[in-house]
């Protein structure tokens, strides 16, 4: 056999080794998540554990995590509803992006995406700076509702999103007129969190675990949790009705596709992340995260949705915010 017959068998063989190598990695390639805000959002925070937990687990590798921020995230939801068939990218989303629709009268609709899965629910949390005069939620409602105008609070959501939908139903519960809040927008979780510890808002209102390690080490204090009972995380926050505040309020977040995907590829996906819940590694994030389990897969995961379009043009129209 001459020299270069044997280097070209010997090519071959390497060659056919490594197709043979990629065909044992069942792990999804070239995956993609779309963040439709800013970084250091919930959105963000979770999408960059969830690529992780896909990479640890071997469930895919590479993935990679990138924003598309603009209009509470409709901007990146008229992204996904463009890329239709594109069966590489994901989004994460949730209640805000619901309500979102409505107070930004976007032309693209969840409803036109493909459901993934719903993955966590969350409540959100009240907190004030540690220099604040505020011990409790009853003091910072008497202020709230002797001068609303003077008592602002500070939230990472754009109208209707989670930071802001919590304090308006509470702001109702308590007597004050939604359109009466003065409410102060923030990009993100580390300018909200900036200008609590500044008091350029007198409180603020976030996801439970976007401020657990500042709670924990005194830099904020916790007045309630919005959930119906006390967090895990924080047993010794009351809840709003234990505050005499009649309202509970959980967010969600979870991922959806493009529309016009082929069936393999719903399937890959859809595949892909409910063997991400069952993963070690996904339990782990749970209880590190304080998040609540909250999975709820393809087909039904749309029908949530559908309700949740529902339920929160509700609730917006009566707040005086969606027409």
């Amino acid at each position: 056999m001459g020299r270069w017959r044997r280097l070209a068998l010997a090519g071959a063989a390497a060659a056919l080794a490594l197709v043979a190598c990629a065909g044992d990695d069942d792990s999804l390639s070239g995956l993609r998540i779309m963040v439709p805000n800013a970084p250091g959002s919930g959105y963000d925070a979770t999408a960059r554990t969830v690529a992780k937990a896909l990479d640890d687990s071997r469930i895919a590798h590479s993935v990679e995590v990138f924003h598309l921020p603009g209009a509470g995230g409709t901007v990146g939801l008229q992204r996904m509803v463009y890329e239709e068939g594109n069966g590489q990218l994901l989004m994460l989303m949730g209640q805000g992006m619901v309500g979102a629709q409505y107070t930004h009268r976007s032309a693209a609709t969840l409803e036109e995406t493909t459901p993934i899965a719903r993955l966590i629910e969350e409540p959100e949390i009240v907190v004030v700076s540690e220099n604040s005069p505020y011990d409790t939620l009853a003091e910072l409602a008497a202020d709230w509702v002797a001068d609303p105008s003077e008592v602002t609070v500070g939230g990472g959501s754009t109208p209707g999103g989670p930071d802001h939908l919590a304090p308006m139903l509470i702001a109702k519960a308590i007597g004050i007129p939604p359109k009466d809040v003065s409410y102060v927008q923030h990009d993100g979780g580390g300018a909200l969190l900036a200008a609590i510890l500044d008091e350029r808002v007198a409180f603020g209102v976030s996801g439970v675990g976007e401020y657990a390690d500042q709670v924990k080490s005194g830099q904020l204090q916790a007045l309630a949790v919005t959930s119906e009972e006390r967090h895990p995380s924080f047993p010794d926050v009351p809840t709003l009705q234990e505050s005499e505040v009649d309202v509970v309020y959980v967010n969600w977040r979870g991922i959806v596709a493009p529309p016009g995907l082929h069936s393999a590829d719903v399937e890959a996906l859809q595949d892909a992340i409910a063997e991400l819940h069952a993963s070690a590694e996904w339990r782990d994030v749970l209880v590190r995260n304080g998040w609540t389990d909250a999975f709820l897969a393809g087909a039904d995961f749309g029908a949530y949705i559908h309700d949740e379009n529902a339920k929160l043009l509700a609730i917006l129209t009566d707040l005086g915010l969606a027409a």
